[in-house]
C-alpha cells in the first residue's frame, strides 16, 4: 500500500487510519500495528517540523508490504539529507532537567522497530522500518489465518 501527503502535520492522522487498516486486512497484531503506527508518526512529525529549508509545499510517502511476517515500511521524503542512526542516544539515566531537549522520539523508533534502516536516493531521505508481526504473546500474523 502507498499512501501520499504533504508536509503538513494535520495529515498524519488519517496516514494512521490507513496504515492501521492495512495491518488489521493483514492480520498484523494490534500491539504491532500501534508500535509501526508511533514510529510513523514520529519520522513524519519530525520531517515536517524540523526537514525543510523553507516554507513550501512537499510531499512525503510512505509504502507499506508485508514480507512473509515482516511488516516493511519505507517512509521517503525531500527533506535535508538526516540519518537518525547517526544520532546519540538520549541519556535516560539522568534526571530530566539533565537531559539535552530531542533525541527521544528517534530513540522510540528505533527501540520499537526490530530494525531500522537508511538510505539517500535521488535527493530523497528513505527510512525503512521492519517489525515482525508477533502479537504479545507470542502469536504470529500467519497463526491467525
Amino acid at each position: 500500500m502507498k499512501i501520499s501527503l504533504n508536509n503538513d502535520t494535520g495529515e498524519i492522522r488519517g496516514a494512521a487510519e490507513r496504515i492501521d487498516a492495512y495491518c488489521a486486512s493483514h492480520g498484523v497484531p494490534a500491539d504491532v500495528a500501534y508500535a509501526i503506527n508511533l514510529a510513523v508518526d514520529e519520522l513524519l512529525t519530525n520531517t515536517i517540523d524540523y526537514g525543510y529549508d523553507d516554507d513550501g509545499a512537499h510531499g512525503l510517502e510512505i509504502v507499506l508490504r508485508m514480507d512473509g511476517s515482516v511488516v516493511v515500511v519505507e517512509v521517503a521524503d525531500d527533506a535535508r539529507p538526516f540519518d537518525s542512526s547517526r544520532t546519540t542516544a538520549p541519556d535516560t539515566a539522568a534526571g530530566l532537567e539533565e537531559r539535552s531537549i530531542g533525541g527521544l522520539g528517534l530513540f522510540l523508533v528505533h527501540e520499537l522497530m526490530d530494525e531500522v534502516g537508511y538510505r539517500r536516493d535521488g535527493g530523497r531521505n528513505i527510512v525503512t522500518l521492519r517489525k515482525r508481526a508477533v502479537a504479545a504473546g507470542g502469536r504470529r500474523v500467519s497463526d491467525s489465518r
